[in-house]
């Protein structure tokens, strides 16, 4: 049983995110593998005041902020990380500071209303259009009035919290017998249906009663968005041809959003959630069987040359139906309208939902390109000024881009839901950027006006269409900087100071093309040793930090350093280039997010597989300063096969060393799980957390005790993902 599962279950095969697939001639090129390596003055009025302090969004008048300016003030920085910091462990369960309390909120198949039953976690549930789906991601909370009818962006004691399910770990869905009987070429469409359930968004109301939160089964707004629900195209690819299929001739909607990781807002109470690692599910032929040319280069880019009939074979199901088909992109028609050669490419978008109206239907936004999207956060949000939205696409060698609208914000839009996205997201440019070794830095329009667009010779663009579908190959056409895992962003309240985490890349340094090469953005290469085993390249990831010329988020030009470096803590100087201790070093940084309640401290949270052997995936507090309070400084890199096996020094730019009263370890979490997705009551006095796939390891069901983890529900229980609340026992503000 043990090897069959290992055989033919992928523990998390969608994890395309340290896939690099750029064949361009400033990327290198590596073939697509389907299992995963490592696994993801203020505006007037006062509700824009209400909708910046509560949604997690950052307001300002029409001035800028001073590049001298303080992060914190110093009697705010005083009260913040008064903890003491968790030790690292390998413990199967949720370790927090003395003085904190952990509830288990929202597991995987809970109920979200009255009438389904409680979960039987053996694999016999279904009905998971109304239960909690897998692997909890990006989340975020909106309060709601004291009577549960409407929004009450104030209120910290009800609210509606919207989340998504990136993937599923698919032999804890299924029975042992279901396991044993799995063959991917050959799928039952019971279990397919679970399965595609299991992914998209959740939307639960949740209420505090004397000390806890709970669950309102009985609330109107409750409601899973899965990967067969319908989504209507918005923006620029509405009706193009690339997104026209036989379920919509037309190009104006599709079914499902899919691999959901980190999430974004909006500045009118919506929610975006993000698609990032959605090229592994379809079935598709080797692309040089493609008489197109133009569909093998798509291809060629986010899916990988091979055949594949999907990660799930969901498109193998022994029941003859279009919602199986669907998952089928090979051409078997006369055109695209009479099969769906298209249907990736309405997948790998933002989209975006209203929680407060739970009969509209989700919006795709494809203004802001198509990619493995990690988030999309917005920059300081100003009256009469665009909106900006920057956004990292999470692959070994991809890009970060941005995209600010055409219209400037105007508060009277605050209560527009989905029309006012219709207005500011559907209508923009959309960038990427490239960093230059002396600290400087380009946002490139990603347009028909770009000249090296249109002559590109890769790959000839049609249209902006074609462009916002093909977001990657003209990011290449621009020769945008291939960074190591861009993930999430992040936008200091106070300064305004951009942050994007780059979980890994251990195609860094080495001798596999030009983009593997270092630079001062991507500046490691070095050897890490776990259980045994070696691994090279840029094994632990940092965090890079952008300041916009003048403040200003919709410019054209920035300036960067390297905020911090991951590392162990006994590394040589040329690795921990922060100075980590043991009370904060970490490694593959994810997550992070901005508290608003605690005016700028930051949450930085871990999607570790190779410092596992000494401690769980973990989230720190941080306080970050600003932009060039650092220095400048080489790195001696040794024996770069990139550089003929010679040693290699790169000269960069990083900040502040990473002092415990800057960076301190919060929470560790059970084994096996990532720690992604939290948000906070606008009082900051409870964070909600995901712990995502505990024990993802495990590959033998038939003895309880060969799960590498119990949690949450410990025994003998399958391990469950689950979004969990943190208060502080005297009531104050968590992380003071």
């Amino acid at each position: 049983m043990k090897d069959l599962l290992t055989k033919n279950h992928p523990m998390s095969p969608n994890g395309q995110d340290s896939i690099s697939k750029n064949t361009s001639h400033n990327l290198s090129l590596e073939e697509l593998i389907e299992t995963r390596v490592s696994r993801r003055t203020v505006i007037k009025g006062s509700l824009a005041m209400v909708a910046g302090s509560f949604l997690g969004l950052n307001l300002s008048g029409c001035g800028s902020n001073s590049n001298n300016s303080n992060a914190l003030s110093p009697v705010t920085a005083a009260a913040l990380l008064d903890f003491d910091a968790v030790a690292k462990n390998i413990d199967d369960m949720v370790t927090v500071p003395n003085g904190y309390s952990v509830q288990i909120l929202y597991k995987l198949g809970d109920p979200i209303n009255s009438f389904t039953s409680e979960y039987a976690n053996d694999g016999s549930d279904s009905d998971f259009n109304y239960r909690a789906g897998d692997h909890h991601d990006g989340m975020f909370y909106f309060g709601m009035n004291t009577a549960g009818t409407a929004k009450d962006l104030t209120n910290s004691s009800r609210g509606l919290l919207c989340m998504n399910h990136e993937n599923m770990t698919q032999i804890f869905m299924h029975t042992l017998a279901q396991n044993a009987a799995y063959d991917k070429t050959s799928r039952v469409s019971s279990e397919i249906d679970k399965e595609v359930s299991a992914h998209g968004v959740s939307i639960i109301e949740i209420q505090k009663g004397s000390s806890e939160f709970s669950i309102n089964k009985n609330s109107i707004f409750n409601k899973r968005i899965t990967a067969q629900t319908q989504m209507n195209i918005y923006g620029p690819v509405k009706n193009h041809d690339l997104v026209k299929t036989k379920y919509s001739t037309t190009g104006t909607k599709t079914r499902g959003t899919l691999n959901n990781c980190a999430s974004g807002l909006t500045p009118w109470g919506t929610y975006l959630t993000c698609e990032e690692n959605w090229a592994g599910y379809f079935k598709r032929p080797a692309s040089s069987t493609l008489s197109d040319t133009k569909a093998q280069a798509t291809q060629n880019r986010y899916m990988g040359s091979s055949a594949s009939d999907g990660s799930y074979g969901w498109a193998n199901s022994t029941t003859s139906d279009d919602i199986y088909d669907r998952w089928n992109i090979t051409p078997n028609g006369d055109t695209s309208t009479d099969d769906y050669r298209n249907v990736a490419n309405t997948f790998g978008w933002v989209v975006e939902i209203d929680p407060f109206n739970p009969t509209s239907t989700p919006r795709k936004r494809t203004a802001l390109g198509r990619m493995g999207h990690e988030g999309a956060m917005p920059g300081i949000i100003t009256s009469g000024k665009p909106l900006v939205y920057y956004m990292g696409d999470d692959s070994r060698g991809e890009y970060i881009y941005k995209y600010v609208s055409t219209l400037n914000w105007d508060e009277t839009d605050l209560n527009g839901g989905l029309n006012a996205g219709d207005k500011y997201l559907d209508d923009g440019k959309l960038y990427v950027a490239k960093f230059n070794d002396d600290g400087s830095g380009q946002w490139l329009e990603l347009s028909m006006n770009n000249a090296d667009i249109t002559s590109y010779s890769s790959y000839s663009f049609a249209d902006l269409g074609d462009i916002l579908v093909n977001t990657r190959h003209a990011a290449d056409a621009v020769k945008a900087t291939p960074m190591d895992r861009p993930e999430w962003t992040g936008v200091h309240p106070n300064t305004g100071d951009v942050y994007i985490t780059l979980t890994n890349n251990t195609d860094r340094g080495k001798a596999s093309g030009a983009s593997s090469e270092l630079d001062s953005a991507n500046p490691r290469y070095y050897t890490d040793d776990k259980d045994g085993k070696t691994s090279k390249g840029n094994v632990n990831g940092h965090v890079i930090r952008m300041q916009e010329v003048g403040n200003d988020s919709s410019a054209t030009a920035f300036n960067w350093d390297i905020y911090l470096f991951g590392a162990q803590a006994d590394a040589d100087e040329n690795v921990n280039i922060s100075k980590l201790t043991d009370d904060n070093d970490f490694s593959s940084p994810d997550g992070l997010y901005f508290s608003q309640a605690s005016k700028g401290l930051m949450w930085l949270q871990t999607d570790d597989g190779y410092y596992t052997d000494k401690t769980n995936c973990m989230m720190l507090a941080a306080l970050p300063g600003a932009y060039n309070d650092g220095k400048s400084t080489q790195i001696i890199n040794k024996s770069v096969p990139s550089n003929a096996n010679a040693d290699e020094t790169i000269t960069t730019y990083v900040g502040a060393e990473a002092s415990t009263t800057k960076l301190k370890r919060f929470l560790v979490g059970p084994k096996g799980c990532e720690i992604t997705g939290i948000t906070e009551t606008p009082d900051g006095k409870a964070i909600f957390v995901n712990i995502q796939h505990p024990g993802e390891n495990t590959s033998d069901l038939n003895n309880s005790a060969n799960f590498e983890s119990h949690w949450p529900d410990n025994g003998t229980s399958r391990p469950r993902s689950a979004t969990i609340v943190i208060t502080k026992n005297d009531g104050g503000i968590v992380g003071s």
